[in-house]
């Protein structure tokens, strides 16, 4: 029987650079990402670590340069080679980042939601604001009726976010896509909308993939969480173990850097070198650790299990004990 999911395998992403010498530079290395149904991923990392790129391949919005793209038995790069189709847009949905953005000002929340609503047959022309309404009640609008012939300028940030979620639900999708979908809001509201991702991949068994450099917002929502470094992923397993006892020091310094009194703030090591480059060969994290080797130059270290399920790249986990 075929596992339901949504993956990429293998992938691999470059950009070219403008300027007067074309420079190209790759944002994805052998990138390996899957999400089953119900179930939230959370992928962190840094700004420019490559979370963007991957909920962008995963979508379809950009194509890997090399990898393969799967979606529940399928293989969407060989079925539809060169023009996406509205089923798999119909199953795979991305909120993004910007709120403000991401919903046109010249138009209604209700033309937002009724649109995809047409597009994708999940409403007739008589069900269709009925329909609208109660995907406004589903995200938390409530009264809905309020809110369906506003604009967007008219609503706060995290209503916005909310109505973009609704329009992604439009569609039914078996797969969502949040790219930092909190990280403009204000902290009440942004555990608001995670506690809404939370109730919809339940009830509605959805898959997320919760692209985020909060950490702390990861722990809250997260099943699985996946660490991202220079467009590798470098440490992944159960939420729990990876940002309760993580092993690469990559995760660690990342985990020492978070704010707050009660967030176990510490200085990154004293002999961590202040650069952010990204070794040419080796493990790319190789410019910045504190436990750097002659080997960790020489050659990408394999993935080594350090737990349950619990995957840590890196040479030396063994002589990295979790953190307390």
């Amino acid at each position: 029987m075929t596992t339901r999911q949504l993956a990429l395998r293998g992938g691999y992403k470059s950009f070219t650079l403008p300027g007067r010498s074309l420079r190209t530079r790759r944002v994805l290395r052998d990138v390996d990402v899957s999400i089953h149904p119900g179930e939230i991923v959370a992928l962190v990392g840094e700004s420019g670590s490559g979370k963007t790129t991957v909920s962008r391949v995963l979508c379809r919005l950009i194509q890997a340069d090399q990898g393969t793209l799967h979606l529940d038995g399928t293989e969407p790069y060989v079925d539809e080679p060169k023009r996406v189709s509205k089923a798999f847009r119909r199953r795979v949905q991305m909120i993004f980042q910007d709120p403000f953005g991401s919903l046109n000002p010249a138009h209604t929340i209700a033309y937002h939601l009724e649109r995809p609503l047409l597009l994708h047959g999940r409403a007739t022309r008589a069900t269709l604001r009925q329909t609208a309404l109660e995907l406004l009640e589903e995200v938390g609008l409530t009264p809905a009726n309020d809110y369906l012939d506003r604009h967007p300028h008219e609503l706060s940030g995290g209503q916005r976010q909310r109505v973009a979620i609704a329009r992604a639900l439009a569609t039914e999708p078996e797969y969502l896509l949040a790219d930092e979908p909190t990280s403009m809001l204000d902290v009440a509201t942004r555990r608001a909308i995670l506690d809404l991702l939370r109730s919809l991949a339940t009830t509605r068994q959805l898959g997320v993939l919760f692209v985020t450099h909060d950490l702390l917002s990861a722990r809250h929502l997260a099943d699985r969480t996946l660490v991202m470094y220079a467009g590798r992923i470098v440490e992944r397993g159960p939420t729990a173990a990876v940002l309760g006892a993580a092993r690469h020091p990559y995760t660690q310094l990342l985990l020492a850097s978070r704010p707050g009194p009660d967030a176990g703030f510490r200085d990154p090591p004293a002999d961590t070198p202040a650069t952010y480059a990204v070794a040419e060969s080796g493990c790319p994290y190789a410019p910045r650790c504190p436990r750097v080797a002659a080997a960790c130059r020489a050659a990408f270290p394999e993935p080594q299990s350090v737990g349950d399920q619990h995957i840590a790249v890196c040479r030396i986990p063994e002589l990295l004990p979790p953190r307390p």
